[in-house]
């Protein structure tokens, strides 16, 4: 097996083992996934920016590019294990292979077979918890040459989680703020710090968009248990549909939808373009505005009524999940 334990991760990204050429990095946290293959990329080669040094290609192009110095591979909804195959059986000392890829179950084609190989290691990239978090601020203030009192570090920790990279950016958006002054106070952290564990509520979210109901159930359920508020779910599906209703309107302009998506706010990550894809062809952008009007209502009536919230936030959103499937006309 050549699965490398979530503790060893980041010692293999600073130290490449050279047996091992071929390297994925895959889990939920598509932050961490992508702040890591960025971190190999950079360990690998002098210069990312060379396209001499480094070839960005399609998962499916893979098998007919094996002499490149540096190849990263984007493994989209398609299985591209079968193009990996030869090169695994055949890898080049020249040539290190680096796969991005989303979460991906044990029994996952790519990952089983990437796992059983010799030449290939497998890093996994999952949530981070307090003690991942807690380094990560420290590291941050670190580097801004900052402190922070004690109970604004508790609220920031509060507030992180979910996304790697989107709690490095609330720290940094936070260091920035604080420019000047030797140390950070609540206040500072309740001025500009979002709740970045929002990005968890993306499956929930992802899912009753587009018309997916036994997940939805599934995702809201993961949700809540994660400690996501009705009233959390219900704000962050509002900001959903707006960006939503936002790539709708682009691409009723004249852009593709792969072109929307990478001008959302904020952009849509690669291991979630299919099932916001299927939201975009299912949503037209009069029935979003109505969508908007009715998590709203929502909101609302939960705020109202606390002792419900948990069933009103579920029940708008399995009815936009049936809505979806319905792609009436608006």
């Amino acid at each position: 097996m050549t699965a490398i334990k979530s503790s060893d991760v980041d010692r293999f990204i600073a130290r490449p083992d050279p047996g091992q050429p071929i390297v994925l990095i895959y889990g939920p946290d598509a932050g961490l996934v992508r702040e890591r293959v960025d971190a190999l990329v950079r360990a690998s080669v002098d210069d990312p920016s060379d396209p001499f040094a480094l070839a960005r290609i399609e998962g499916e192009e893979l098998s007919a590019n094996p002499s490149r110095l540096v190849v990263l591979v984007k493994a989209g909804s398609r299985n591209i294990a079968a193009a990996l195959e030869p090169v695994i059986a055949a890898p080049s000392d020249d040539c290190r292979i680096i796969i991005e890829a989303g979460d991906l179950k044990k029994s996952a084609p790519l990952r089983a077979l990437c796992e059983k190989a010799k030449v290939a290691a497998t890093l996994p990239c999952y949530a981070d918890g307090a003690r991942d978090l807690a380094r990560l601020i420290d590291d941050e203030l670190r580097e801004a040459k900052l402190t922070i009192a004690p109970d604004a570090r508790a609220t920031l920790l509060s507030l992180l989680g979910g996304d790697r990279l989107a709690s490095r950016n609330e720290i940094r958006k936070l260091t920035l703020y604080a420019q000047g002054k030797e140390r950070v106070e609540l206040a500072d952290v309740m001025a500009v710090v979002s709740d970045a564990s929002e990005m968890a509520l993306d499956g929930v979210l992802d899912a009753a968009f587009a018309g997916r109901t036994g997940d939805t159930e599934t995702e809201f359920a993961k949700a809540r248990a994660g400690g996501s508020s009705p009233a959390a779910i219900l704000s962050a599906a509002i900001r959903h549909v707006a960006n939503l209703h936002k790539m709708r309107l682009a691409i009723d302009g004249g852009d593709s939808a792969e072109f929307a998506m990478t001008r959302g706010a904020p952009p849509v990550h690669f291991t979630r373009e299919k099932l916001v894809g299927e939201a975009l062809r299912a949503w037209s952008a009069p029935r979003l505005l109505r969508a908007m009007a009715q998590l709203a209502e929502a909101s609302l009536e939960a705020r109202r009524n606390a002792p419900l919230a948990d069933t009103i936030a579920q029940r708008i959103l399995l009815a936009l999940a049936v809505n979806a499937r319905r792609r009436e006309a608006a």
